[in-house]
């Protein structure tokens, strides 16, 4: 079980503010002295004070659970992650030669129409009938699949990219997905890769995703790996590493006087409002996410490894 608490949320913080600060040279006495004076006032605030915190359980609602909330705005305009990471993983598939292209957990399609849109023959494959309907509204002419990372229903060699993006968070071994798109690719296809950064979960707000079978709120659980884990699964299946990215968030801003009102006592993504100098360094121009471009070995390079 893990406690939600906005009181927590909001001194973690400021305690990464100080630590950056003191870390990186910017924290000069009043930046110390200021963020020392706001977690005494956060402390000291009635509302934070008397608020309940949220017993969640994690684990306790699935990933089709959660994506099946997600499918009708999920490629809504104002998701960071998805902004930030998109110009890399296309500026990646432009350079790619044109053949037959796999979007593997596709969701709604954002990097299959791209890849469409460069003249690929595109098969989209999901696991949420949701994000594939969504998919199926915008790209009715692109061969769209059910099926599952670890079971993907394509032939051996059948592909010459595979594009799998922000969902490798959520499998549990990584290994059996990246063995599925080694099967799937042709000798010396590409692999592009993006992934939320391991260093996201520490610094975002941790929010329920519903409610379990108990009735209790629910954490969906998600795997946040170093970025070593990528190499160790990747590496002796024959993939190369040819690119590797962490696009960082620019410094962000929290203006108080657009804050909401009043002060959320509930893990919410408006909590970092009420701490707006330490909210800031925290985050500034931290990774968002990762993103690889590894490139298949020849069919005689890995024999022995496939």
């Amino acid at each position: 079980m893990t406690y939600l608490s906005a009181l927590g949320y909001l001194l973690g913080l400021e305690g990464v503010a100080l630590l950056r600060g003191l870390r990186e040279g910017s924290a000069d006495r009043a930046f110390v002295e200021a963020r020392i004076a706001e977690i005494r006032g956060l402390l000291d605030t009635p509302a934070l004070a008397r608020a309940e915190g949220v017993t969640a359980a994690r684990g306790a609602i699935g990933t089709a659970d959660v994506y099946r909330s997600w499918a009708a705005h999920y490629d809504a305009p104002g998701n960071q992650m998805i902004d930030i990471e998109q110009p890399v993983v296309q500026r990646i598939l432009d350079g790619l030669p044109v053949g037959v292209a796999l979007d593997a957990a596709c969701g709604t399609g954002r990097h299959t129409a791209h890849l469409h849109r460069l003249g690929h023959r595109v098969i989209g494959v999901d696991a949420s009938a949701e994000m594939l309907a969504g998919a199926r509204r915008k790209l009715p002419d692109v061969d769209l699949r059910a099926g599952d990372l670890d079971r993907l229903p394509l032939a051996d060699n059948a592909v010459d990219t595979v594009v799998c993006a922000l969902a490798l968070t959520h499998v549990p071994e990584l290994v059996p997905v990246l063995a599925e798109f080694a099967r799937v690719l042709r000798p010396g296809g590409h692999l592009v890769i993006s992934d939320a950064h391991p260093l996201v979960p520490y610094l975002s707000p941790t929010l329920p995703r519903g409610v379990g079978p108990d009735g209790r709120p629910a954490l969906l659980t998600e795997y946040h790996r170093p970025l070593s884990a990528y190499l160790a699964a990747a590496l002796p299946l024959g993939f190369q590493v040819r690119h590797c990215e962490e696009p960082r968030r620019p410094r962000p801003s929290f203006d108080p006087d657009t804050a909401p009102d009043p002060l959320p006592t509930q893990l919410s993504w408006d909590l970092p409002y009420w701490c707006p100098e330490a909210s800031a360094t925290a985050l500034d121009d931290s990774p968002v996410v990762v993103v690889w471009h590894f490139q298949l070995d020849d069919a005689t390079q890995r024999s022995g490894n496939c």
